[in-house]
């Protein structure tokens, strides 16, 4: 067997089993899926006939499904509006054996919902409902103070930032900052352009794409760019690692005097949706169970292979990442 598939398979057998907390933002996608023959007359588009809608949950809800894949015990801590939608995340989640007592309503918001219409193999159009203005002091307030006897409970804390208003600058920081007390590590999967909000995480993880918009570069090009741009957002943000995503290029690892590219495995590309997810959990439930940096970061790379073979968000198996270890 091959020598990482073996380390993983026996840690993931003698290990006690991982607890991690997932804070960031939950959202609903919504599928109608149909046929579309003809345009109506009323405007030049498409008119689809609908066979089949689906809900799952995405977003900081779809990491804890992927930890929860991977047999992971998950607190999961967000907010939803006081609507319908809100309640479908909710019960999806508890279906999912996904403890919700840390997703608090807050009043003055919608639940996050993208609804994708799709005729055939193409997506038609895409309609979001959501408010991202940022959370109030009152509930940041209040949500922090629920997450601390859960900080001190799991192995390891995410933050799953999408950049709708629960992970402001002063809620992420008392959270790593409480963590670090208590010698607990957190990563992040981060958005947006400002990256000290994350100072003092253990691993932030953009893709290239957000890294260039992080370090204000408009394009990074090579290897030796992105470890340059990924060394000066380190200092900026005292992180112990970056792991930066390069869709068909693999993953980089970068920390101080230290960078490694680790080569894509996947062998077939149907839908990226919900990879850097897939990522983020794999990361986390590794590093929960003592495996390196490396070891993680390398076995999140398999497990992105697995999910992106797959139409829409989706989730793997520790069994189906050593298999896919074992293929290559």
């Amino acid at each position: 067997m091959n020598r990482l598939a073996e380390k993983l398979f026996k840690a993931s057998a003698n290990e006690p089993t991982p607890q991690v907390l997932v804070i960031g933002d939950l959202m609903l996608d919504h599928y109608i899926f149909g046929s579309a023959n003809r345009l109506s007359p009323e405007a030049p588009v498409p008119i689809v006939n609908t066979s089949k809608e689906t809900k799952i949950v995405g977003g900081a809800a779809n990491v804890a499904c992927n930890l929860i894949a991977l047999k992971a015990k998950v607190y999961l801590a967000g907010v939803v509006g006081n609507d319908i939608y809100g309640a479908e995340i909710k019960t999806i989640l508890t279906k999912n054996q996904i403890d919700t007592s840390l997703i608090i309503k807050d009043e003055t918001r919608q639940t996050t919902v993208k609804t994708r219409v799709v005729a055939g193999n193409h997506q038609i159009v895409r309609i979001d409902r959501e408010d991202t203005h940022p959370i109030s002091a009152l509930t940041e307030e209040n949500f922090f103070s629920n997450l601390l006897p859960y900080i001190k409970l799991v192995d390891i804390v995410v933050l799953s930032d999408y950049n709708k208003g629960l992970l402001i600058p002063t809620l992420c920081l008392k959270i790593i900052e409480h963590c670090k007390e208590l010698g607990k590590k957190v990563i992040v999967d981060p958005k947006g352009f400002d990256y000290t909000k994350y100072s003092g995480a253990f691993i932030i993880k953009p893709n290239r794409k957000e890294l260039a918009e992080a370090a204000k570069t408009e394009k990074i090009n090579n290897d030796a760019e992105l470890v340059n741009v990924a060394n000066k957002v380190l200092a900026h943000t005292n992180a112990n690692y970056l792991i930066v995503t390069l869709s068909e290029s693999g993953i980089a690892i970068v920390a101080e005097n230290y960078h490694k590219i680790i080569p894509i495995v996947a062998r077939e590309v149907f839908d990226v949706t919900g990879a850097g997810d897939t990522v983020i959990a794999t990361l986390a439930y590794c590093i929960a169970i003592n495996m390196t940096v490396e070891e993680a970061a390398r076995i999140s790379n398999y497990a992105a292979s697995v999910v992106i073979k797959h139409i829409g968000s989706a989730t793997t198996t520790v069994e189906e990442i050593i298999s896919a270890i074992k293929e290559n």
